[in-house]
């Protein structure tokens, strides 16, 4: 099977890529020119360069594969760059929908957790949770146009699009070549942060995320069939302390309380304002005060998803933040 993926550069992208050469597929990868041949180096893939918004392009390759993995996209948690976010996120997954719509391919889109309910420590969110569940998701730039993408999806299955929703959790793992989740680790290696977020997130390994999305492609599925692919529901305050400790730092000594979450907001939004709004914006506080824990049962029962250890994600991670980018 020929298989083109978008989003190739990124943590799940990459991962991607290698798990199509080891299960025997053609894959065709989305690039911009230049790119750095180095995040590529053990992949057998073909390379098409441009961007998600050319319709032309993107039709072309869709017209000569036969699946479509829709891994692309921005990732901003705040409330800055909803444009922007909109136009990769919403915009580009219609332009990858009515291209499969035209040629008959299978669409995998990635999704994210955070396009469903929001979970709680006593009721992990499965697929079926009502979105409002616990106050429901912050409504962010990510949030939005991560939604947006996956109702463009629906829409298209509503017009005979034959597509697989999948919803990754928190992912950890190497080639995270940007970074992206592992910005969190590297910070955390650089020194002692002694208040961790008051929140908590469902932590996977994104090699296994990447297997159940290769199995998603050979799998003759419901279309419009959402998966959510999660992992350990886990505090932040314990990713932080388990985070710190492959880098020989001391754990985090409590979470945030509300005075200290109401002053990094007002601080993180106060520089937004003048400068480029930072990570500790009053959007992202409010997302990582929240319990995102999830159940991925339908994803074991019917795609074989298998989660390993997630000391052993941590601790491939932690050797992967270690040898490329300190």
């Amino acid at each position: 099977m020929r298989v083109f993926v978008t989003g190739g550069t990124g943590l799940l992208g990459n991962a991607v890529l290698r798990e199509l050469n080891e299960a025997g597929h053609d894959s065709v990868a989305l690039v911009r020119s230049p790119y750095d041949s180095v995040v590529f180096e053990g992949i057998d893939t073909e390379f098409v360069s441009g961007d998600l918004l050319d319709r032309d392009l993107i039709t072309k390759v869709v017209q000569n594969c036969d699946a479509v993995i829709h891994a692309a996209g921005l990732i901003h948690l705040g409330w800055k760059r909803l444009q922007e976010s909109m136009k990769v996120n919403s915009e580009g997954t219609q332009i990858v929908v009515d291209a499969c719509l035209q040629h008959g391919g299978k669409l995998i889109h990635i999704g994210t957790v955070n396009t469903l309910a929001v979970g709680t420590r006593e009721q992990p969110a499965n697929e079926s949770t009502p979105y409002g569940n616990a106050g429901g998701q912050i409504p962010c730039s990510y949030v939005l146009s991560k939604r947006a993408g996956v109702e463009v999806v629906k829409k298209g299955v509503e017009q005979g699009l034959n597509a697989v929703i999948l919803a990754p959790g928190f992912m950890l793992g190497p080639w995270d070549w940007k970074p992206s989740s592992g910005r969190m680790m590297l910070a955390l290696s650089k020194g002692w942060k002694p208040i961790a977020p008051s929140g908590g997130c469902s932590v996977c390994d994104v090699r296994d995320v990447a297997a159940a999305t290769v199995t998603a492609v050979d799998k003759d599925l419901s279309s419009g069939r959402e998966f959510i692919l999660a992992g350990e529901n886990m505090t932040y305050k314990e990713l932080w302390a388990g985070m710190a400790e492959r880098f020989g730092q001391r754990s985090p000594l409590m979470r945030a309380g509300p005075l200290q979450r109401k002053f990094a907001a007002v601080l993180g939004d106060v520089i937004g304002r003048i400068f480029a709004e930072p990570d500790f914006n009053s959007a992202a506080i409010a997302m990582s005060s929240q319990y995102h824990w999830y159940d991925s049962s339908r994803a074991q029962a019917e795609l074989g998803y298998q989660r390993r250890d997630v000391q052993q994600t941590i601790d491939d991670a932690a050797a992967w933040i270690r040898e490329k980018h300190m």
